[in-house]
């Protein structure tokens, strides 16, 4: 029983981690705007732990990620795993960074985000790849955190410039 809660819990980190970054910007007592708020709990958890925790797989286990996903083993794995690893730590920093050091971890995941959802598509409907980590949970999660952080970044962004220009949208008026 122990042993499946683990692996429940390990098999489902990258929705833990998500629901967990909601969770800790809600309840987040810190100053500042709550688009500021949730950008840094998701770039530190949703963003930064899971991408670590993907990279250990990639490049540690790349036997088990591979099966996940419906690939061979490939020398590519290693890559990803590398870029996930080195996409996971700058995120965690910029949780105690500026907005300008958050919105360029939060640009670099967006557009990695893009380019890996171009990907799994690719491989599901030209290759009829529908494994569960190839074409399921994984991937819709990936959309959306591509899609929240260009919300959140872009919100951050206009309150940051309109806090700075007295709350008007023109700075002259």
């Amino acid at each position: 029983m122990i042993a499946q809660a683990i692996r429940m819990i390990l098999t489902n980190l990258p929705v833990i981690l998500c629901i967990a970054a909601i969770a800790f910007a809600a309840l987040s007592r810190c100053n500042g705007h709550w688009s500021h708020r949730y950008l840094s709990w998701i770039l530190l958890l949703a963003v930064g732990f899971d991408g670590i925790w993907a990279g250990v797989f990639h490049v540690f286990f790349p036997g088990i990620a591979s099966a996940q996903i419906g690939w061979q083993p490939s020398p590519f794995e290693f890559e990803i795993g590398v870029a996930d690893i080195a996409l996971g730590i700058v995120a965690v920093i910029s949780f105690w960074c500026s907005l300008s050091f958050q919105s360029a971890v939060a640009a670099y995941a967006i557009l990695f985000y893009i380019g890996v959802s171009i990907g799994h598509f690719v491989q599901a409907f030209g290759h009829g790849d529908y494994a569960a980590d190839n074409f399921g949970m994984l991937l819709a999660l990936t959309i959306a955190r591509a899609v929240v952080l260009a919300i959140l970044l872009m919100t951050a962004w206009n309150r940051n410039v309109l806090g700075q220009a007295g709350g008007s949208i023109d700075a002259r008026a």
